[in-house]
């Protein structure tokens, strides 16, 4: 899998989404269930807003301070034992892997969830090169042998798979024999997932944040398979991007803290582990480790106007209050980033070719930018993509032309009155059965999925009642 995961036009696919009952059925009971869990844990932490507030000062120091932090992280591994490796490109980051691999012969491969490994394609470059490649995370797994569908979130990635529908996956490919109880699919999973674990000679894992003063990396789990992932296998790969990395671990419980509680609603999650290289005398952990650090375009993002958007910790609550994600699901963005962050960072890290719908897929409401756990400014930052976007040219000719107009006729309050006198007999003329069922330009695509009454008749416009109650001018 790579950063897009859907070639169909952006259209087609928020199209199915909106169609995809169950998946809007699934999403709103998500999102209502994750927000009072949410509201619940934030509340017992005590100030949540300072909490906020202390979360974006961490991650605007260490970006301010980036080039510091990953050289002491480098610094340290290597002194511990351990390798690291700074890849540019995703192609580098995954060749890099593929290499280590490769050098190991290495043939039965463990993964744990990482979003970056998905961005920079690794799966597909091992599976090219030979190797039995299990994702141990049981929604990423899920996804896999249901010939890997696509994620539709960035913490719960089978959201839109029911029971009934995971059992059907597990007999076909599992040969499973039992019902749909969650209980019994999941210890199916796991005994088949052990075996994997204690076959594997390579764990790669992701890193939640990477502990700059330490030499190492914090994993944070539910299920403990980045535990086994890593602990395991002789050789441990960690992949990063460069972004992601505190100075000391009191920056990382803080981060953890606001982590779980943002994004399942948990005081903590069951595993929050700190590890690396393994030292000498120590019987646990793996004989090797590699921790690679991705770039990927994030350099640019960094001396961007978007660089607020590196401070993300992945906790997926913008998806989870988002009105607009709630309507068609992850898999309408065609991209593994979904919802309100991925709409900010697909188009940096994929381009505005792929990506120029992304941004226009919001409200701008704000609810992302309320709850986001550092403080990101999402909204904002989806009204500067528009902008560029407009800037570049990058909408149709039909748009610009009826944009052009709009601008002509809102700054006029002359012209705007006459147009609105008309708005009444014109809504009247375009309406069926007591519905507006028609309007001109870019408003039959806004009146098409929307149930508006017909106006009923009337003889004076509103700014024709307010000059004859209040003196006002009718301009």
């Amino acid at each position: 899998m790579s950063l897009k995961t859907d070639n169909r036009e952006f259209g087609e696919r928020t199209a199915d989404g909106i169609g995809n009952t169950f998946m809007r059925s699934a999403v709103s009971s998500a999102q209502d269930s994750l927000k009072t869990r949410r509201l619940t844990a934030a509340t017992a932490l005590g100030d949540w807003e300072a909490w906020r507030l202390v979360g974006q000062t961490i991650r605007q120091h260490t970006l301010k301070n980036l080039d510091f932090y990953l050289n002491q992280l480098a610094d340290n591994i290597e002194a511990k034992g351990g390798h690291i490796y700074f890849a540019a490109t995703k192609e580098e980051a995954s060749r890099y892997i593929r290499d280590v691999v490769v050098s190991k012969q290495a043939r039965r491969i463990v993964k744990s969830k990482s979003m970056v490994t998905e961005e920079i394609e690794m799966n597909k470059v091992l599976l090219e090169a030979g190797c039995d490649l299990i994702e141990t995370d049981l929604g990423e797994y899920i996804l896999q042998i249901d010939d890997w569908d696509p994620p539709s979130h960035i913490v719960a990635p089978a959201l839109h798979k029911d029971r009934n529908q995971i059992k059907r996956v597990f007999t076909e490919k599992l040969g499973y024999t039992g019902d749909e109880s969650p209980e019994k699919l999941a210890r199916h999973a796991r005994a088949v997932l052990r075996q994997k674990f204690l076959e594997a000679d390579v764990g790669i894992t992701g890193c939640n944040f990477a502990v700059a003063n330490m030499g190492a990396i914090n994993l944070v789990t539910n299920e403990g398979n980045g535990d086994l992932t890593a602990a395991i296998p002789k050789t441990q790969i960690a992949v990063m991007g460069m972004e992601r990395i505190v100075p000391t671990i009191e920056e990382m419980e803080v981060l953890d803290n606001l982590l779980c509680r943002s994004a399942v609603g948990q005081k903590l999650t069951s595993y929050i582990t700190v590890m690396g290289p393994k030292a000498p005398g120590e019987s646990d952990g793996p004989d090797e480790f590699h921790l690679v650090v991705v770039d990927n375009g994030r350099s640019e993002i960094l001396g961007s106007e978007f660089s607020e958007a590196l401070q993300c910790i992945r906790c997926g609550a913008c998806l989870n209050v988002c009105p607009v994600y709630r309507h068609i699901g992850g898999h309408a963005y065609g991209s593994i980033y979904p919802g309100p962050i991925g709409a900010v960072i697909t188009p940096l890290l994929g381009g505005y070719d792929d990506y120029k719908e992304l941004p226009f897929a919001s409200s701008l409401c704000g609810a992302c930018t309320d709850v986001c756990p550092v403080k990101i400014p999402l909204h904002e930052q989806l009204i500067m993509h528009r902008q560029n976007i407009v800037k570049e040219k990058r909408t149709g000719a039909a748009e610009r032309i009826q944009m052009k107009a709009a601008g002509r006729l809102l700054s006029s309050p002359s012209l705007f009155g006459k147009v609105l006198r008309l708005a009444n007999p014109g809504s009247r003329m375009m309406s069926k059965h007591g519905r507006i069922v028609r309007g001109p330009g870019l408003i039959q695509g806004w009146v098409g999925v929307r149930d508006l009454n017909q106006p009923v008749k009337q003889a004076d416009s509103f700014r024709t009642w307010m000059k004859e109650r209040q003196g006002g001018t009718n301009q």
